[in-house]
């Protein structure tokens, strides 16, 4: 079902493709196993999906991925990126456990 929701048509011959299946795979699970409500969950798909266009679009280093991340969560300041969704859904358990995961 992650294959058709992504899009993937070439998954048997794109490594590429094979990557990001198992990334974004991978993160629903971890966020299942957190038991995130479907909203958190929706979100934290977001975050993993904001942080793979920092690192490739934008081309940030892994560190300042982070702090934004951080920042956006935190609710404290503007992020350099386009403006984020309601990232006080977590708690701050959660959240530190979600940088825990994107650092890992």
């Amino acid at each position: 079902k992650m294959e058709e929701f992504l899009n993937l048509t070439q998954l048997k011959t794109s490594l590429k493709e094979a990557v990001l299946l198992d990334y974004y795979t991978a993160g629903f699970w971890w966020a299942k196993e957190m038991n995130f409500s479907l909203i958190q969950l929706s979100e934290f798909m977001d975050l993993l999906n904001f942080a793979l266009e920092n690192l490739s679009g934008k081309r940030m280093t892994l560190g300042d991925n982070l702090k934004e991340l951080e920042r956006a969560m935190a609710g404290t300041e503007q992020t350099e990126s386009e403006g984020r969704g309601d990232l006080n859904l977590f708690s701050i358990e959660q959240a530190k456990a979600i940088i825990d995961y994107l650092v890992t």
